[in-house]
């Protein structure tokens, strides 16, 4: 996991900053929640990749879903998924931060 992360912080930082883009860590205590389950929502999308043992990350499932009811499958990846974004730590912050519990101080910006 730590090389998959070390990758992807390589090439967040080639790509520089953007206006509407945010990337977070997740906060110490959350880790674990991460660790079998990406969510990637967009709006009323959403890609959710279960992780599974012993398989190599693509070779897991992809599940692409799709807001069509209030309270659905795709409603409850997107909260799992705000919870865990509201205490992550934005890329670039502090030691100390990354250190606190839940992620210390918040930057205020919304994520797309």
């Amino acid at each position: 996991m730590s090389t998959r992360i070390r990758i992807i912080l390589e090439h967040l930082a080639k790509i520089g900053r953007h206006e509407g883009l945010e990337t977070r860590f997740s906060a110490p205590d959350d880790a674990a929640n991460h660790v079998s389950l990406s969510v990637f929502r967009f709006d009323r999308e959403a890609l959710v990749t279960p992780h599974l043992a012993r398989v190599v990350g693509h070779d897991s499932p992809l599940l692409h879903l799709r807001k069509s009811a209030e309270g659905g499958m795709f409603d409850r990846f997107a909260e799992h998924a705000e919870e865990l974004w509201s205490r992550g730590l934005p890329i670039g912050a502090s030691v100390a931060e990354q250190d606190a519990p839940y992620g210390g101080a918040r930057d205020g910006q919304a994520h797309p």
